[in-house]
């Protein structure tokens, strides 16, 4: 990324008399690098979402090899677009306006650029990693402990800069977009810390210090929190910064951002258990998480009113300004995203909604929409006052955004209709009070054809990805690029007496107006800004988390509950490195159609208290598999089922995994890895002898395995067929729901 000569401009700071300004430049080189970060990763992450979702449509695509399977690519997609596409896009935004928020260059250049490459490393990290099966398999947070540590220093380092700025400003008051990224740089250091706590075995594997029920109500206090502080408070603080900017209109309500601000990030750490409704979370914790989810509307809405009536005056511009349009519609999505949000945290409506299509479409609504049209209308917004010239062509710009626009629609319909489908033939009943639609590839074809519209829908969109693209080069091919853009402004004043301040603001003649003249105060202080905000976002999640923690060491354990073999442990940790936890759960909801459909009982806290990490997933493309030990009992079935699906399934969707009967399992690692699940802090009860014969006892029990699938199959000729990583697999599949039914403890 070669810069453009800049114009000669002043050296960055230059002291003048007193009152007089000062004259500095505002570094447009670290924007323009993240813009174009943004748009490539946007290109990547999605058409990785484009193969994801056709591999849904047509199995075949998955071309039976290990890193482009479904379960491997669903997590590259994600990421990529999170934190690469809307990542890149939030730097952008943000180094853009803080400095003129400020009226300072960011406090230091070298770490602006170590952000920058830094950030750009961990994503290549990422998409190295994740298609080999390198993942923690916790949703928006697959990346394992070196890469988690490595995102740690990247983000602490941003946030230096970024409060050193601060520290530096020329303008005394913080704007309401500053607010949004304080919360973003605070929440998300506490929520990736926090879940990410892990102890490692190897380079790259890790066991996490939760486990069961509290490493789900961790990972979703993350999952539901990293869509609030990474999707949500950084693109509204670009919100309240670009809006007003391209429709040179004043912000419509500065008490209405103030009620936004502390309302939303006070209220939204505390709805993270809704998705985990009618599960063996604690019923306290799912009630706290519905009530909070719903009453979010009212700051979520309040947000969107705010931004769409800036627009009041302007919309004659909208018509004309595919910046306006596209920021219009990012809004709108907003809205939508925050109303549908908590309708599907209503427990009737969630029985229905939850593990469907109807969540997939919910989230790309909300990432496609709000924070995908955001980025384009900055884009579109920062690259002709970059460049120094005009947007090379608005007919594209205007066609970019009706192009994704009729690609959003067709996939957020397609897969409520989706969901619902699934949903209604999930939990319905005969008369007679049976199931009506017991057999899951029944619920599969009937969904098909729908995965194929959504795929129409995500090809539409990557293509009005391309337009932009080409526009943004055809832009700069045009321009100039300002690297250095002069800028001059006088330098703060000293702060008055704060007890003065108080005093003067305490003595405004009405509540409304003491209340807004007080928060102009706290404005002015951004440490005590900075504490507040870190002790809103903190409230929910102890008042949460550590509850939840004490409840589960003090719960009654099911006596018949014992730790994985070494071989069941070998084949979970394969499990979770193919991504299997993408399309299937093990979490047989209180539901009575589950019960019924999946046998035996609705599952329980304490069979999962030694599963680190959980592996409840969030998505049923295939059935749940909470209980397939029991329904599922012999190795030859897995065995044929994995080989090859439809040999056993006919009509299956699931890609086939015969590199599993080609690869060796790691016997050698066993003994490390009971070594640190039996070390503190973990502590799972392994005996120092069974650490010490791992390899020896994993061993006898792939050959029993093995000896029933030779049996079975009297053609098998593999002669290491016990040492093959199917039979690891297999031992883990057999083991699930087995314990339940030796159990005779009562429920924790």
């Amino acid at each position: 990324m070669n810069d453009v000569a800049p114009l000669p401009v002043p050296s960055p700071v230059v002291i003048t008399p007193a009152g007089a300004d000062e004259h500095f430049s505002y570094d447009n080189r670290t924007v323009r690098d993240f813009c174009i970060a943004t748009l490539i990763f946007g290109v990547i992450g999605m058409l990785v979402g484009v193969y994801a979702a056709l591999q849904l449509a047509w199995p075949a695509s998955s071309l039976d090899l290990p890193w482009t399977t479904f379960g491997r690519i669903r997590p590259l997609h994600t990421n990529a677009v999170i934190f690469a596409f809307a990542g890149n896009a939030i730097f952008a935004g943000m180094y853009y306006s803080t400095q003129r928020l400020l009226k300072a260059r960011m406090w230091s250049d070298k770490l602006s650029r170590i952000h920058f490459w830094g950030w750009q490393a961990i994503i290549l990290a990422a998409a190295i990693t994740l298609p080999l099966g390198l993942s923690t398999s916790k949703e928006y947070a697959e990346l394992e402990w070196p890469i988690d540590i490595a995102i740690a220093v990247v983000w602490i380092l941003f946030s230096i800069n970024f409060f050193m700025t601060i520290a530096r400003r020329r303008e005394r008051h913080l704007y309401v977009a500053i607010w949004f990224y304080i919360a973003t740089l605070v929440g998300i250091a506490m929520l990736h810390v926090v879940n990410s706590l892990a102890i490692p075995v190897s380079a790259f594997k890790s066991y996490s210090v939760f486990a069961g029920v509290q490493d789900a109500l961790v990972q979703w206090w993350y999952g539901h929190n990293a869509v609030a502080f990474f999707l949500t408070t950084p693109f509204l603080g670009l919100m309240y910064y670009f809006m007003p900017k391209a429709a040179e209109r004043p912000v419509y309500s500065y008490r209405l951002s103030i009620i936004h601000f502390w309302s939303l990030i006070f209220l939204y750490i505390w709805a993270g258990p809704h998705h985990l409704l009618n599960t063996s979370l604690p019923e306290w914790a799912q009630t706290l998480a519905v009530t909070f989810s719903i009453m979010l509307i009212a700051p979520s809405w309040g947000g969107m009113i705010n931004g769409l009536l800036t627009l009041r005056g302007a919309f004659d511009k909208v018509r004309t300004s595919p910046v306006l349009k596209f920021l219009v519609l990012a809004i709108t999505a907003y809205g939508m995203a925050t109303f549908e949000g908590p309708l599907l945290s209503i427990r009737s409506v969630n029985a229905l909604s939850h593990n469907t299509e109807w969540t997939i479409g919910h989230v790309h609504s909300g990432a496609l929409g709000w924070n995908g049209f955001l980025a384009f209308a900055m884009i579109y917004w920062l690259f002709p006052r970059m460049y120094r010239n005009q947007l090379w062509s608005n007919s594209l710009a205007n066609a970019h955004f009706w192009i994704a626009t009729v690609g959003i629609v067709i996939y957020a319909v397609t897969m409520w209709i989706a969901g619902v489908t699934q949903g209604s033939m999930w939990l319905s009943f005969t008369e007679e009070g049976t199931l009506k639609h017991r057999d899951w590839i029944e619920i599969v074809q009937a969904v098909r054809p729908y995965y194929w519209m959504r795929l129409f829908g995500g090809v539409l969109y990557f293509s009005g990805i391309i337009l932009c693209c080409v526009n943004v080069v055809m832009t700069m091919r045009t321009g100039r690029f300002l690297a250095q853009e002069p800028a001059q402004a006088p330098a703060l004043p000293p702060e008055e007496d704060h007890g003065e301040l108080i005093n003067d603001a305490m003595q405004a003649p009405d509540r409304r107006e003491r209340g807004n003249r007080l928060h102009a105060l706290l404005e002015r202080w951004p440490t005590a800004f900075t504490i507040l905000t870190a002790i809103a976002l903190a409230i929910g999640g102890v008042m949460e988390i550590i509850p939840n923690l004490i409840q589960g060491s003090l719960s009654p354990k099911i006596a018949s509950v014992t730790p994985y073999t070494p071989l069941e442990l070998a084949g979970r940790d394969i499990y979770i490195r193919e991504g299997c936890v993408g399309c299937h759960t093990q979490m047989v909801r209180t539901l009575r159609a589950e019960v019924m459909r999946y046998g035996g009982e609705h599952s329980r806290a304490g069979e999962n208290i030694y599963d680190r990490p959980f592996l409840w997933g969030s998505k049923r493309t295939g059935p749940d598999l909470a209980r397939i030990g029991v329904t599922k009992p012999s190795a030859t079935w897995h065995y044929q089922h994995l080989d090859d699906p439809e040999s056993t399934s006919p009509g299956t969707i699931m890609p086939r995994f015969r590199w599993l009967t080609e690869d060796e399992t790691d016997f050698a690692i066993l003994p490390t890895k009971l070594k640190v699940l039996a070390a503190a802090p973990l502590l799972t009860p392994y005996k120092p002898a069974t650490i010490a014969n791992a390899v020896h006892v994993a061993e006898e029990q792939a050959r029993t395995i093995a000896a029933e699938i030779r049996r079975d199959l009297p053609s098998l000729d593999d002669p290491k067929l016990e040492r093959r990583e199917i039979v690891a697999l297999i031992a883990y599949l057999k083991r699930l729901g087995t314990d339940l039914g030796k159990s005779t403890a009562s429920s924790p």
